[in-house]
């Protein structure tokens, strides 16, 4: 590292050798290269020529002359052109020596000239061994590490799904949980997660992939409520209100008392009971929203427990607001995004980016454990 400051610093002072040089020469030449005395000068020859010519009358040549020639005096006796500023050689060698040094003097004062590289290697390495140090771009760095060394292992996949949707990459869920039911066919808490992201990706709406997937958990585990709950939910957007209301009315008496998920299940049940038709106002079902993943909601968390201990992280400010968000947790999510512009309001850069975290769609997890 200390080569390259080095190197650096003698091609800035080089840089501003050059300038110094040119500038010497710019004010040696001083008012001689001030291009209006030649016009001037070519302004009098040229009038001379035509009075020999008797082009223009005697009387007009003398005045022509007599304007031009004050021109050129007074051109001449200006010391320098409009808008230029002369500087002494010492002073702009001291301004072109001045940057570099400064700038080593600068890094050597509050940089880590002695601190050796560290490859990525190394760093993937300590995420792995602290992963509660860190936050989730670096935590899926690590679990995609993992899962790369254990290819025939769903758990790494699963996990990183979950990650995936914090850090707001829908996709990326879809792709690792397909990947991880390759792997292990036929498992609930990995088809059910992979139905449910596929609806929300729509909408809400249940298309024919995210039906095959939930008659695929259902084959497994026949008392899925996710499972149960989306196809119900398909049934009442084909026409059927009859079918999908039974399948509701029946999950929703299986449903312990003190499940989160009963006041939503009937709030729909009462809604398509009323209309017939799903909800118009809401794209996620209300039912769905209070099964988010546990190791997902303790991650933000985790976040936010740290930031309130170390705020200075504006970057965790804005993951923290984006992770609430795409949870659905609008209230959480504004207390955050109003924490946040109190510390970092002035700095325009983090305020935009919080302004975006706070707009980022929510796309509820899937609900951990419980297919």
């Amino acid at each position: 590292m200390i080569p390259f400051w080095i190197a650096a610093a003698l091609m800035a002072a080089a840089a501003a050798g050059l300038i110094f040089r040119t500038s010497a020469l710019g004010a040696a030449r001083g008012v001689a290269a001030d291009p209006s005395l030649d016009v001037y000068r070519r302004a009098l020859c040229e009038i001379d020529d035509l009075a020999e010519r008797d082009l223009i009358a005697p009387g007009e040549r003398a005045a022509a002359r007599a304007e031009a020639g004050r021109r050129l005096l007074g051109a001449a006796g200006l010391p320098q052109r409009p808008g230029m500023v002369t500087l002494r050689p010492p002073t702009l060698l001291a301004l072109a020596a001045t940057a570099p040094l400064l700038a080593v003097a600068v890094y050597a004062g509050v940089g880590s000239p002695g601190a050796p590289d560290q490859p990525f290697a190394a760093r993937l390495a300590q995420w792995r061994s602290r992963p509660q140090d860190f936050q989730a771009p670096q935590l899926a760095a690590a679990l995609r590490a993992v899962a790369a060394e254990r290819p025939r292992d769903p758990e790494p996949l699963r996990r990183l799904a979950g990650l995936d949707l914090v850090l707001g990459d829908a996709d990326g869920a879809v792709h690792n949980l397909r990947k991880a039911d390759a792997i292990a066919p036929g498992r609930p808490d990995l088809l059910a997660p992979l139905g449910e992201i596929l609806v929300l990706k729509a909408g809400g709406a249940v298309g024919p992939e995210a039906q095959a997937i939930f008659k695929r958990v259902l084959a497994v585990d026949p008392a899925s409520p996710t499972a149960r709950y989306y196809l119900g939910r398909a049934a009442v957007a084909a026409g059927d209100p009859a079918t999908g209301l039974a399948r509701w009315r029946a999950l929703l008496a299986g449903l312990p008392d003190g499940d989160a998920r009963r006041a939503g299940l009937a709030a729909d049940i009462a809604a398509v009971e009323a209309t017939g038709r799903l909800p118009l106002d809401t794209q996620v079902a209300p039912a769905q929203k209070a099964a988010i993943s546990q190791a997902v909601r303790g991650m933000v968390e985790g976040l936010a427990a740290r930031l309130k201990a170390h705020p200075d992280d504006p970057q965790g400010w804005v993951r923290l607001v984006r992770a609430w968000a795409v949870l659905g947790e609008n209230a959480r999510r504004d207390a955050a995004f109003g924490e946040a512009r109190r510390l970092y309001g002035d700095r325009p850069g983090i305020a935009a980016q919080l302004d975006a975290a706070r707009r980022a769609p929510a796309v509820a997890p899937y609900a951990g454990g419980g297919s």
